[in-house]
């Protein structure tokens, strides 16, 4: 049964009562709809996470921003011939004194990270089958500094010194070789 709503005439609102009376006769005049409550939980509950899953992706890249006054290293570690990643390289930092700071381990592609104080440092990457690397940095805040380091082999190495260590010997007579 629908009934057309144009061609009633509007009830007043009861004058006895107060607002009591006012608010009953409110409520009765609403249509009344069969509102399951489960399906408005499911509702409410979807809109709270929708909600809250919207504010975190929103917080989230503060939280990859270095602190103010601090910057980033990103030291890269590669072999000098092939330029294939070092993993497992050790990367010192040092300060301008001689201070440790931190060590750190090159990853599987040949990267380090450290959130450092702003100011200048001092690196050294070394592994077990390649020579050692001395390189000097600066740190800006909010900045990001990286570094590209070439490791060469140790035979070479040892070679570059023997070869070295032979012309000392030459120039001081020391025929023994």
């Amino acid at each position: 049964m629908t009934a057309n709503l144009s061609s009633q005439q509007p009830t007043p609102a009861p004058a006895v009562g107060g607002t009591l009376a006012n608010i009953r006769w409110l409520l009765g005049r609403i249509p009344s709809r069969n509102v399951n409550l489960s399906k408005f939980q499911t509702g409410v509950g979807l809109a709270a996470g929708i909600i809250s899953i919207f504010g975190a992706l929103l917080a989230v890249p503060s939280y990859f921003k270095p602190a103010p006054g601090k910057g980033d290293l990103v030291a890269v570690v590669v072999e000098a011939k092939s330029e294939k990643a070092v993993s497992n390289a050790t990367v010192e930092i040092f300060t301008l004194n001689n201070a440790v700071v931190t060590t750190l381990n090159s990853g599987f592609f040949g990267k380090a990270n450290s959130t450092l104080d702003e100011g200048q440092y001092r690196i050294r990457i070394k592994h077990p089958k390649f020579g050692a690397e001395v390189r000097h940095i600066q740190i800006v805040s909010g900045q990001t500094a990286e570094v590209r380091v070439q490791l060469h082999s140790e035979p070479a190495l040892r070679e570059a010194i023997s070869d070295g260590v032979n012309a000392v010997k030459r120039l001081f007579g020391n025929s023994r070789e």
